[in-house]
């Protein structure tokens, strides 16, 4: 069975931060199209921040993705900060002491983090936010595994799950946040929520599949 190390893995999370400052620019053009436009800079900030920490640190995956789920709780305004703050908190509580992770903990850890968002958000599937993202890849996870594939091939499916839902979002009218106010007019661009959401679940999966023995 193919698993993966909890200790040392938390360089997974500086992966990631990296990703998300690399991506700032191109974050808030997305969201300077339908929403504030600071979507980049508020998630740069809080990924940053929690990076700051984590260097030098041979962290856990649970500590380092605990570090930056309370940062973005904490620190980070906006309505997505407590959104991925929430979400990363809950993935740090379902691997806090689990020495191997495998599909099983991995699919445990995913619902935590999606029923910790909708425990504080009320958006659905269609609704052309980050739940458009999350959901599917979820979906697509526990299909794979369900239907016997391996670790590293169900990552694979969550990642192609996760940009098709992240690209669903541009022909979805927004029902939930500012954008929601546009109507009609917030059809034909990307979700910035859900393309933040993609790079994150992408950058997660990766790490985890290069470290699968």
């Amino acid at each position: 069975m193919q698993t993966f190390s909890n200790a040392n893995s938390g360089a997974i999370v500086l992966s990631l931060a990296e990703r998300i400052i690399e991506n700032r620019a191109y974050l808030s053009e997305i969201d300077g199209k339908i929403g504030d436009g600071d979507h980049g800079v508020n998630m740069a900030k809080g990924f940053g921040m929690a990076a700051e920490r984590l260097k030098g640190k041979e962290a856990t995956l649970s500590e380092a993705l605990d570090t930056l789920g309370t940062v973005l709780m904490t620190e980070i305004g906006g309505s997505m900060g407590p959104l991925y703050g929430v979400m990363f908190t809950e993935f740090a509580e379902k691997l806090d002491g689990v020495p191997a992770i495998d599909a099983a903990t991995y699919s445990n850890m995913l619902h935590a983090g999606l029923e910790g968002i909708q425990s504080i958000g009320s958006a659905k599937v269609g609704d052309k936010t980050l739940i458009d993202t999350l959901v599917p890849a979820v979906e697509a996870f526990d299909g794979a595994t369900a239907n016997g594939k391996p670790f590293d091939e169900a990552l694979d499916a969550l990642v192609a799950a996760a940009e098709a839902g992240r690209d669903s979002t541009r022909d979805l009218v927004a029902k939930i946040g500012r954008a929601s106010r546009l109507g009609e007019r917030s059809l034909g661009v990307l979700d910035a929520g859900a393309t933040s959401c993609a790079i994150i679940l992408k950058e997660l999966s990766l790490g985890a599949r290069a470290r699968l023995a």
